[in-house]
C-alpha cells in the first residue's frame, strides 16, 4: 500500500460526527506520566478525527529514539511513514475489521467495556524495525457511538522475535476480567483455528499463572470447565502438557 492512501482510508474506517472534549483525560494522563518509571512500554492518547496524539508519555523516546515533539506534531501520518511497508496492508485490514467489528456485534453499552490489541514492525529513530504490540481502549465517542479517542499502551519488542500481525477484540465482563469476543490472524497462522475465544483466554491466563480455580472465578464458569478447556487444548495443539504450551506460547502472547 502507498502511505500517502493509508489517510484517506484510515478516516473513512474512523470517520465519526462531532467534536469531543479531551481535557479531563490528557490532564489525568498527564499527572499519571509524571509519576511513571521508564520502561520498555509508553502510551499516547490518539485522536482518529484528526489524526493527532494528543499526548505522548516521555518514555515513548526512551523506547523508539524518536522526539516527542516531532511526533507530536507531525502526528499520524509521520507514524504510519515508519511502519514496516509489508505490514501497512495487513495492518490497516486488521483496523478496518476490528471497526466493523465493533460496529456491527457489539451493543452501545458494551463499547466502552472494549479493549482492542494489533502489531506490526516499526523502524525505530536508529532506522532499525522493531514489534509493538499496540492495545487501545476507547475513552471518547461520537454521537453515533463510535470510538474516536483511544488511550494506546505500545510495548517494544526485539525484532528478533518473529510475530504475526494479529488483532483481537476483549469485553470487560463482571468479573473484571477481559474476555476475547474477536480474534484473527491477519498473517501465517501460529494457533488452530480451532481454538476458540473462550480458549485463548484460558490460554491467556494460564500464561499469567492462574490455577483452574482462579481461571473459573475470572471468567465465571467452574473449574471443572476449565480443565475440560485445558485439555481440548492440550489435543488441538497437539501438546502433552501446559508446561509445554507455556513454553510454545510465551514469545507469541499477541496472537492470544
Amino acid at each position: 500500500m502507498i502511505t500517502s492512501g493509508i489517510k484517506e482510508i484510515y478516516k473513512e474506517i474512523f470517520k465519526s460526527h462531532d467534536t469531543p472534549s479531551l481535557k479531563k483525560h490528557i490532564e489525568k494522563i498527564i499527572e499519571l506520566d509524571a509519576y511513571l518509571p521508564y520502561s520498555s512500554t509508553f502510551f499516547c492518547i490518539t485522536n482518529t478525527q484528526n489524526l493527532s496524539f494528543e499526548y505522548i508519555s516521555k518514555s515513548m523516546n526512551a523506547c523508539l529514539g524518536i522526539d516527542n515533539i516531532e511526533l507530536k506534531s507531525k502526528g499520524m501520518k509521520y507514524f504510519w511513514n515508519r511502519i514496516h511497508p509489508d505490514d501497512l496492508n495487513i495492518w490497516i485490514n486488521a483496523l478496518d475489521a476490528l471497526m466493523n467489528f465493533t460496529l456491527d456485534k457489539t451493543s452501545i453499552l458494551e463499547r466502552s467495556r472494549m479493549s482492542y490489541t494489533w502489531n506490526y514492525r516499526f523502524k525505530d529513530g536508529n532506522g532499525d524495525y522493531v514489534n509493538i504490540v499496540q492495545n487501545t481502549t476507547p475513552l471518547e465517542f461520537d454521537r453515533e457511538n463510535k470510538p474516536i479517542i483511544g488511550l494506546a499502551h505500545y510495548t517494544v519488542l526485539s525484532s528478533k522475535i518473529e510475530m504475526q500481525v494479529c488483532a483481537s477484540a476483549k469485553l470487560l465482563n463482571a468479573n473484571n476480567e477481559y474476555e476475547t469476543v474477536y480474534f484473527n490472524n491477519f498473517s501465517q497462522k501460529l494457533l488452530s483455528d480451532n481454538i476458540s475465544n473462550r480458549e485463548r483466554d484460558i490460554i491467556r491466563l494460564l500464561l499469567l499463572n492462574y490455577s483452574s480455580k482462579e481461571i473459573g472465578l475470572s471468567l465465571g464458569i467452574t473449574p471443572n470447565t476449565v480443565d475440560t478447556h485445558r485439555r481440548n487444548i492440550l489435543k488441538k495443539l497437539n501438546v502433552s502438557s501446559t508446561g509445554e504450551l507455556i513454553g510454545m506460547l510465551k514469545t507469541n502472547k499477541n496472537i492470544i
